[in-house]
């Protein structure tokens, strides 16, 4: 039986150069033989329209059906269905694990459940590479054999050529080895070359010694040039076809087929040769373009993917220590996976690495955050029962008529208060409004014993009103400059003015916020203009985006701890009706202190701001 490969590709290595370049022999008949074109194996880029509309099952039965073809027909056929198949399996799980994540699971726990399909798929894969090993190897034995029986012909026409006075009675002997030889299967790679040249040698031997009527051996000559002149039309039609990779296949048998023929006369081989080697240099020219295309693809996504790995691990290299540096990674992280997403396949020796480099660091930003949030859960608990401890500690005190010393208790309790961490966002405002609610009741009770504290408060509401129509008035005066030093003038007298009733502590203070914002809107009345157009300056001239999205989180820091020390001033001052000196400056130095913290959070809002509209 004869087995042969796709491409004969003799002393060559796959993907090489083929360009031909055998020279013709000078011998009367024999003629050199081309060299053999190197090919190489192409796996389907996408699957094949049948199998793509293919259910699991349906892709396994015809898998299943595959197996009991001949197992040099399926490869491609088994790749389109494996492309199929996986394809569909990666939505099941990319769905399986959506499901998982959405019930609150963490993503490090998630495992696929085990699919019958697969495990069936892959034991008819097995069942086929074991088949291929085995066609395999029977080809290389047949290949030795048909080595040992193209030698052995090759021994007895070298026979033949030395019985030079019975030559020509050797002739049809001769014609029919010849036949023999050709219909010889493929010999091993290594061989095929060597043996090709000997056979044109001990042939060519054989015509030199031969002495052939001129009319048989021109008829000879003349009907392998209509074969080889058929063979060069054959190859110059290639050039057009489309399909690159189908030309270079069909250029393979046109080679084979020109080994087979016969030489044509002496005058008439190189001219032939050179117009079928330039028809050949044609398809292989496409050939090898294409594979280099091809390569330049895969190293532009090698590139591509080596920087999104980079660019992974400088995120993950960084500290985040609070939720907002946490969530803001994450965004980044995502949107490199949906970069990755995007791009194709680098090249085979890399890309698996390249993959599983991505995908270790993403499984170790998720579980190191998955470890933060679990520890902040903790502590956050512990906390959240510190200021129940606390809460409890403040009803108990209450309804005491011990001013001074409940007063003084309870301000220790703030200041506790203080030292105490954050709680779960939804208990947060729940304790937070029961330790002020406790605290707010002993305080109003010690109030309403004060009379005279009182009518003070409602004077300095009176006044302070006054101050905020004042400087609303100030906000049509035509001098600027003018408007600008009255306006801060009358915040002074604002800072001046003591506490005014606690129910209208916050109006009052609103009302005054707003004519203040009012002011600063309209009036050049600070230096954070000038700050926010320094920074902006310097943000256009800032062309390293790691170093803008360093600055935004510091600032952002800062903005968050900016915040929360607002929020403790504003909250602690509640808590003090001082009616000595040293009791109203204390207030007035935290409201002082509460209006810059104001200014600073409207500049660093800003600045981030314009971080943002710049990264786009």
């Amino acid at each position: 039986m004869e087995l042969r490969n796709e491409v004969s590709a003799p002393n060559e290595e796959l993907g090489k150069d083929t360009t031909l370049n055998t020279e013709p022999a000078n011998e009367v008949v024999a003629e050199a033989a081309p060299e053999v074109i190197a090919t190489e194996e192409i796996e389907a880029s996408e699957p094949m329209s049948e199998y793509s509309s293919m259910s699991k099952a349906e892709l396994v039965a015809a898998l299943e059906a595959l197996v009991e073809k001949p197992v040099e027909e399926i490869k491609r056929e088994e790749n389109a269905i494996k492309m199929a198949f996986y394809q569909i399996r990666k939505e099941e799980l990319d769905k399986e694990k959506e499901a998982f994540l959405a019930k609150g699971n963490e993503e490090a726990a998630f495992a696929p459940r085990e699919d019958e399909d697969e495990a069936k798929l892959k034991e008819l894969l097995n069942q086929i590479k074991e088949k291929r090993a085995a066609h395999n190897a029977a080809i290389e034995e047949a290949r030795a054999k048909n080595l040992e029986a193209k030698q052995a012909i090759i021994d007895e026409i070298r026979a033949i050529s030395g019985d030079a006075d019975n030559v020509n009675k050797h002739y049809n002997k001769v014609q029919e080895l010849r036949h023999q030889f050709q219909q010889i299967g493929e010999v091993p790679a290594a061989n095929a070359t060597e043996i090709w040249k000997t056979y044109q040698a001990a042939v060519e031997s054989f015509y030199d010694m031969l002495k052939l009527n001129k009319e048989l051996r021109d008829y000879d000559f003349k009907k392998n040039l209509e074969q080889k002149e058929q063979l060069c039309e054959e190859a110059e039609k290639l050039s057009e076809e489309e399909n690159v990779l189908e030309a270079f296949r069909s250029l393979q048998a046109l080679h084979d087929k020109w080994r087979e023929i016969g030489p044509v006369a002496k005058e008439m081989r190189e001219t032939l040769w050179a117009r079928f080697k330039e028809a050949s240099a044609a398809v292989n020219k496409r050939h090898q373009a294409f594979f280099e295309q091809r390569k330049k693809r895969e190293k532009e996504n090698e590139d591509a993917k080596t920087s999104l790995c980079e660019k992974l691990e400088a995120i993950i290299a960084e500290d985040h220590a609070t939720y907002a540096a946490w969530d803001e990674a994450t965004k980044q992280i995502i949107a490199l996976q949906e970069d990755w997403k995007k791009l194709g396949f680098a090249a085979r020796k890399v890309n698996a690495a390249l993959f599983t480099r991505f995908r270790a660091k993403c499984d170790e930003f998720f579980s190191e955050k998955a470890a933060f949030f679990k520890r902040m859960k903790e502590e956050m608990a512990a906390n959240l029962e510190k200021k129940v401890a606390l809460c409890e500690k403040a009803e108990a005190l209450k309804d005491s008529q011990d001013w001074k010393k409940t007063t003084e208790a309870l301000v220790a309790l703030q200041k506790e208060w203080k030292t105490v961490g954050p709680v779960v966002k939804k208990q947060s405002d729940a304790v937070w409004k029961r330790f002020v609610s406790a605290c707010d009741y002993f305080f109003e009770q010690k109030a309403k014993l004060t009379v005279n504290v009182r009518q003070e408060e409602r004077n300095n509401l009176k006044q302070k009103k006054a101050v905020i129509a004042a400087i609303n008035e100030q906000l049509a005066n035509a001098d600027e400059k003018e408007a600008v030093k009255n306006i801060r003038e009358l915040m002074k007298q604002w800072q001046g003015i003591g506490h005014v009733p606690f129910k209208e502590k916050d109006k009052v203070y609103a009302e005054y916020k707003k004519a203040v914002d009012a002011a600063y809107d309209k009036l050049d009345m600070k230096e954070s203009r000038a700050n926010i157009a320094n920074f902006e300056n310097a943000l256009n001239n800032m062309s390293d985006t790691d170093k803008m999205y360093r600055e935004r989180e510091r600032l952002v820091r800062t903005y968050e701890q900016s915040v929360n020390e607002l929020k403790t001033f504003e909250n602690n001052l509640g808590f003090f009706n001082a009616q000595s000196k040293s009791g109203s400056s204390m207030l007035k130095e935290m409201e002082r202190r509460i209006a810059k913290i104001k200014e600073d959070i409207a500049v660093l809002e800003k600045k981030i701001k314009l971080i943002d509209e710049k990264l786009g």
